[in-house]
């Protein structure tokens, strides 16, 4: 259950590694399968329409013989003890499975203040959010972005791109705090300003103010108040595992799952933003857990559960990585850091060009590279591959990184061969 990247991925995989059976793929949406990162750049500015983001053609569910489902939520699901059982939708329709795959995805979180039921305050997740908020920018004033993530600064700099005045208010200290250095925020911060975008951070809204139903302004707890007559919500999300719950599958912070992609009863698979696996990475600690929400997840989990569905040993683990187009920003993350990871950073030979190496004791775990898809694409070849880089060279920026990263390989063979 769920037509998104995962649930797609899963069902194109598992015909391919020999799965024999019937597979239905059901989705809420009335669209066929299509890809959301367009949906705060390109879509949203009228250059990619609906069509051109389909995730596979018509003729792909036809060959792999994927019976594709959509406008039907499944609201109840009746599991057997050895994981068989139905699936019931809204309409009444059912559906029974051999097996159950949960690709439910996530929503939006909502914020609980004064005003957040106001017309003209709007998030984005999926299609129909992208184009309530495409016709809100076509007549928008004053747009005030809540929350200084991934999502709500690609839609900033739409919006910025577009002639509007844009805010971003983050309550945390910097911008994608969870996500990237300090450094790199900066970087960012000091671009969209640049681009002509405010950038508040260190601040909550405590109230929105409208006027006849409709939001006119944002209060903030500094006493501030933004005038705004659109309202961008970006503050995360939360996993779908409502239906996960009901059925007595474990769930925190998403269905928990094994490496496998299995959940709790051992039979039921859970993938992409609703599932909650162990840390792929090489490097992570056997206990850590990581719920993601990331193109490259989805796709790479549900190759993994593929496997498991064919009777395969094919633990989902890997170096995760995940991207953002913001306005002439593109930020690539190779990798996952922790707020305590050493920074060191590696400055670009062109303005907005910027690569941060994370450094968790000796070895090199991760980089956010901004503007530098080459830095990029050399670190994340070496994590995938356990080449590390001694951070004593790291920051001589005399040498590309990736030859940098070539003399570490070559220093790691030779050791391995011995004098």
């Amino acid at each position: 259950m769920g037509a998104g990247q995962a649930g797609v991925q899963l069902a194109g995989s598992a015909r391919d590694l020999g799965w024999e059976g019937p597979i239905t793929l059901v989705g809420q949406e009335p669209h066929a399968p299509y890809a959301r990162p367009p949906l705060s750049k390109a879509f949203l500015k009228g250059e990619a329409p609906l069509a051109s983001l389909a995730l596979r053609s018509a003729a792909f569910y036809a060959d792999k013989r994927i019976d594709l489902v959509t406008g039907e939520h499944i609201d109840r699901i009746d599991l057997a003890g050895d994981g068989t059982g139905t699936a019931t939708s809204a309409t009444g329709h059912r559906w029974r499975f051999d097996r159950l795959v949960l690709a439910t995805g996530a929503r939006p979180r909502r914020l609980p203040i004064e005003g957040a039921g106001l017309d003209g305050v709007l998030s984005l997740r999926d299609v129909r959010d992208a184009q309530a908020l495409a016709g809100r920018l076509a007549t928008a004033t004053a747009v005030v972005v809540i929350g200084g993530g991934f999502i709500g600064l690609e839609v900033a700099a739409t919006a910025a791109a577009a002639g509007i005045p844009a805010t971003v208010v983050e309550a945390a200290p910097a911008l994608m705090n969870r996500v990237v250095s300090t450094a790199t925020a900066d970087i960012v911060a000091t671009a969209h300003r640049a681009a002509g975008i405010q950038v508040r951070t260190g601040l909550r809204p405590v109230r929105l103010r409208g006027t006849d139903g409709a939001v006119a302004a944002v209060e903030l707890d500094d006493g501030a108040e933004l005038p705004a007559d659109l309202v961008v919500v970006g503050v995360g999300a939360r996993p779908r595992d409502e239906l996960a719950r009901a059925a007595g599958l474990r769930c925190d912070d998403g269905i928990v799952v094994d490496a496998r992609s299995l959940a709790s009863d051992g039979r039921t698979i859970a993938i992409g933003d609703c599932a909650n696996p162990p840390d792929p990475s090489p490097w992570s600690h056997d206990a850590s857990r990581l719920r993601l929400e990331s193109v490259d997840n989805a796709v790479e989990q549900a190759t993994s559960a593929a496997a498991t569905l064919a009777g395969l040993d094919r633990p989902y683990r890997g170096v995760p990585w995940f991207w953002s187009d913001q306005g002439r920003l593109k930020l690539q993350i190779a990798g996952l850091a922790r707020p305590d990871d050493e920074v060191v950073l590696r400055p670009g030979r062109r303005p907005g060009q910027h690569t941060a190496l994370r450094y968790r004791g000796s070895r090199l775990v991760a980089a956010e590279c901004v503007n530098s898809p080459a830095d990029f694409l050399a670190v994340r070849r070496a994590l995938a591959e356990g080449i590390s880089l001694p951070r004593t060279t790291a920051g001589d920026t005399a040498l590309p990184l990736k030859e940098h990263l070539a003399a570490a390989q070559r220093a790691d063979t030779m050791e391995l061969r011995g004098p």
